[in-house]
């Protein structure tokens, strides 16, 4: 019923609240459609995880801007977040007040989860992986908390040199 990546990213966000990973899991399945079919839903949920993951780490600023934007992305697809299991007003609801206390003590924003089978689903998934649902952020731990910094990129630098290097021969190639 529910695409397995947004379970996946349920879980992480209610249970390990790896905001990271749940960016990572959303926009891999974003992009898995063509780029003219692509679902606005998925960058909104994305923009929410972000910034929390922005919030978390203290960057109020890019906290705001991403949870504004979720905002922006979400308020016209109601139904498209009911069809996901979601209250589309408590969620937008939830989403401002987040914006409201930025700057105090982090707090978890829980998404208003109205299928009790996929919150289900959700739960058992969690135990197989051995974690507890709705678990507060470990903020103390600060590989999870600033995970983009300390990832390894090896993969990542070696793509991003490898297409230049392709650009380059292009360029090249036409006389530029």
């Amino acid at each position: 019923m529910y695409p397995d990546a947004y379970i996946l990213f349920l879980v992480e966000f209610h249970s390990t609240r790896d905001y990271f990973e749940c960016h990572e899991i959303l926009e891999d399945h974003w992009k898995e459609a063509p780029s003219k079919e692509r679902d606005p839903v998925w960058p909104g949920l994305i923009q929410i995880a972000v910034g929390l993951y922005h919030e978390r780490r203290g960057n109020l600023t890019g906290a705001s801007k991403c949870l504004k934007n979720a905002g922006v992305i979400l308020r016209p697809l109601p139904r498209r977040l009911q069809a996901l299991g979601l209250d589309a007003e408590r969620l937008l609801q939830r989403i401002e007040e987040q914006l409201d206390h930025l700057g105090e003590p982090f707090r978890d924003l829980n998404l208003p989860i109205t299928d009790p089978k996929l919150e289900d689903q959700c739960i058992r998934l969690c135990e197989q992986k051995k974690t507890s649902w709705l678990q507060p952020s470990p903020l103390e731990d600060t590989d999870l908390v600033h995970k983009h910094v300390l990832r390894d990129r090896t993969d990542i630098v070696h793509e991003r040199d490898k297409q230049l290097r392709i650009r380059d021969k292009q360029r090249r190639s036409r006389g530029l």
